[in-house]
């Protein structure tokens, strides 16, 4: 099934898009639990600053409930289209780019920072409830709300679409119908770019993450004192500390793309030494998380222009570097990915 997913993965989107459409018109038609603008606390609790937060920030369920619905329908439309590999010439560009563009408003667009903190809280959170029962009060119904969980299934919506897409140009290119390849990728421009793409994606998670180490090592570094002693007490340095520890981690793990651990299993590990690494375990990962701090910095640069920077810089400028940090890691794993691809058994290419 791991191998088989240009053949079923347009299926998925197109079911998926249709039954969120579905989800549209039922807000339209006054459903509850609309999770955008008007249904989102995050967003009413911001006031006239709620577009700073999300795009979708003063949104009402009648006409975005209504824009949805149809979306979701012309969508499931276009990804059964690009399924069957309908279109060719001028019409098979149009289709990769409608595509390409459903994706980038579901990544980044209509996106702010509560997927990433779903995803990146979720083992936080666990570790450290089971050994320290900390943070007292908090609890997984506070990081799992529904406007949160909703950004991050149309995250993932807009990834699924943008594997739709590849899939398509691959069935309809001239290329093996085994593999899907039009070409040889170990000579590539992408490959010879997978080295800075991975330096660049190791550096810039280091800012933020020096940033919030040194505010739980007790530097102010800029804050104010008053809010400073507030952080303290409420544990806020120590939650982000743990953030940027679990970045620096991802930082480490983003070498193997460009090391011989990310290809083979080293000797520690019992039971896989020796054995080659699925190129899909590194590749699907790096690209979850190269869109998470994409649409999580986009916010706070949108963030800077709306409301601002004044005494805010030191805490959300090093997020605004987070969409280069997430386009080197997409371009370092798809340069990984192209120069991991095995020999194909029809075409031989590899």
């Amino acid at each position: 099934m791991r191998r088989n997913w240009p053949q079923w993965i347009g299926y998925l989107t197109a079911l998926v898009s249709f039954g969120y459409g579905v989800l549209g018109l039922y807000w339209s038609l006054g459903g509850a639990g609309f999770p955008f603008g008007v249904g989102d606390p995050t967003m009413v609790e911001s006031g006239r600053d709620a577009i700073a937060g999300n795009l979708l920030g003063f949104a009402t369920p009648e006409p975005t409930g209504a824009v949805f619905a149809v979306a979701g329908l012309l969508g499931a439309i276009l990804a059964l289209l690009l399924t069957r590999g309908v279109g060719r010439g001028p019409a098979r560009i149009a289709f990769i780019t409608a595509a390409l563009v459903i994706a980038f408003a579901l990544t980044i667009v209509i996106q702010d920072y509560r997927p990433l903190i779903v995803v990146a809280y979720t083992p936080i959170l666990t570790v450290s409830k089971l050994l320290f029962g900390w943070p007292e009060g908090v609890g997984f119904g506070d990081l799992y709300q529904w406007p949160s969980l909703n950004l991050l299934i149309l995250q993932l919506l807009g990834i699924a679409w943008i594997l739709t897409a590849l899939a398509y140009k691959r069935r309809t290119a001239d290329a093996c119908g085994n593999c899907g390849r039009d070409g040889h990728g170990t000579g590539s421009r992408l490959v010879q770019w997978g080295k800075p793409a991975v330096v660049v994606a190791v550096v810039t998670p280091l800012i933020y993450c020096t940033t919030r180490w040194l505010w739980a090592l007790g530097f102010t570094l800029g804050i104010d004192a008053e809010w400073y002693r507030e952080g303290q007490e409420n544990g806020l340095w120590l939650a982000g500390a743990a953030l940027a520890s679990l970045g620096a981690l991802g930082a480490v793990l983003t070498l193997g793309l460009i090391q011989r651990w990310g290809e083979v299993f080293p000797r520690w590990m019992i039971g896989l030494r020796g054995k080659r690494v699925p190129p899909m375990l590194a590749v699907v990962p790096a690209t979850v998380v190269a869109m998470l701090v994409t649409s999580a910095g986009s916010m706070y640069i949108r963030m800077a222009f709306v409301m601002g920077v004044e005494d805010k810089w030191v805490t959300n400028m090093p997020e605004t570097l987070w969409p280069v940090w997430g386009a080197a890691l997409f371009v370092a794993a798809l340069s990984y990915h192209r120069r991991r691809r095995l020999a194909c058994g029809v075409c031989g290419r590899d």
